[in-house]
């Protein structure tokens, strides 16, 4: 299949947490605000597992450029809408200091059924995600670069990183969302399937004994899309600025692209254990981009930044042909500016240092993410 038949078409998923403008704290969307946006944003919002939630998604992108058009279009449609409820949204994984005891789910019959099923532990899931999809048409195509693909997620997570903090505390990891969304069954890294039709047959043991209804309720960080041609990274957390999403989003279509550029030319990349993988997720969950990941090749641990600079020269042909040159290098300017969990932690002692209680650097923080939630809008 020549790489003019797949044309690696992009759309992107977040999820928002919203505040009240005044208190920063976490705040239910008002049915109101609810129904406003649902008709400005018609098919692209929803409501989420919390009351405190929103969701929306970009249409079918052609390219970045496009969509960086929609998803700045959706972020500023739900600011407007917001403010006139008091309201702020911000995109970061894990408020600052909201408590999970404290939110309510929303009373649809989905999340009903997952708080019927998960119990307790749906009752934590106070976090947000970003989620990538990328379209590949071929269903055999999207499990084998799916079993490829794994390899750079961890590299994904470490860019990503926006919730070092939990209830009030720093968790000291830098995506804390990670472990409390591992609490959930079918999640992690996606197991191996050597066809289309391996991972259907697996899929649909789970589906005739009625323990899922579909595949939507498999959340690994890497999966085939239920619903659409598409193969989805959902290992990232939430990009509170609109141009280090995009810039994640062009990577990933670039390193798919990569590599079934790579299996035109009876070529691909190395498979390692999830054993090995779940290391360097582990590394990325726990320290960002400050630690460093695992170099399986050089068996070393090495700078993201370095690792950062392969992986922009291995998809440079990739984002040339994608129009996604300039996104894509800007990782380079999260890895130089640090990502939110370090930003988050800056302004939170940044305030302690300026003689501010706790409560108001932890406010500090919020604020912090409303202003980065609007940069560029």
């Amino acid at each position: 299949m020549p790489i003019t038949e797949n044309n690696f078409t992009l759309g992107i998923e977040e999820e928002y947490l919203l505040v009240d403008l005044e208190s920063c704290d976490l705040a239910e969307a008002p049915p109101k605000l609810m129904e406003e946006a649902g008709a400005a944003l018609e098919g692209q919002f929803s409501a989420e597992f919390l009351q405190c939630q929103v969701e929306i998604g970009t249409r079918v992108c052609r390219d970045i450029a496009e969509a960086r058009e929609d998803l700045r279009h959706l972020r500023a449609t739900v600011s407007r809408i917001a403010r006139r409820h008091g309201l702020a949204p911000i995109a970061a994984s894990c408020h600052p200091f909201g408590r999970w005891k404290a939110q309510h789910h929303t009373d649809k019959e989905r999340y009903n059924a997952l708080y019927r099923d998960l119990a307790g532990v749906a009752r934590r899931m106070l976090i947000c995600g970003m989620h990538v999809h990328v379209g590949i048409a071929d269903p055999d195509l999207r499990i084998d670069l799916m079993n490829q693909l794994g390899y750079f997620l961890p590299h994904l997570l470490a860019l990503s990183t926006s919730s070092p903090f939990w209830q009030g505390e720093d968790t000291g990891l830098s995506s804390f969302r990670l472990t409390v969304f591992g609490n959930l069954p079918r999640t992690g890294l996606p197991p191996r399937f050597a066809s289309w039709g391996e991972y259907e047959r697996s899929v649909g043991v789970l589906v005739d004994l009625g323990l899922i209804e579909d595949a939507t309720k498999i959340w690994w960080d890497l999966r085939p899309s239920a619903r659409f041609p598409t193969l989805e990274t959902r290992i990232c957390d939430v990009s509170p600025r609109l141009e280090d999403a995009l810039s994640l989003a062009a990577l990933t279509q670039c390193l798919i692209r990569m590599l079934y550029r790579l299996s035109r030319q009876n070529q691909r990349w190395r498979l390692h254990d999830n054993f090995l993988i779940a290391e360097n997720r582990w590394r990325a969950e726990r320290y960002g981009l400050t630690e460093g990941l695992i170099d399986f090749g050089r068996r070393e641990i090495r700078p993201v930044a370095d690792l950062l600079e392969e992986m922009l020269e291995l998809i440079a042909e990739d984002a040339a042909a994608l129009g996604c040159a300039a996104e894509v290098a800007a990782a380079r300017d999260i890895v130089r500016t640090g990502t939110s969990a370090e930003r988050q932690r800056a302004a939170f002692r940044s305030a302690r240092a300026a003689g501010q209680s706790r409560k108001e650097a932890q406010r500090a923080m919020v604020r912090q993410l409303i202003e980065e939630f609007h940069e560029g809008l």
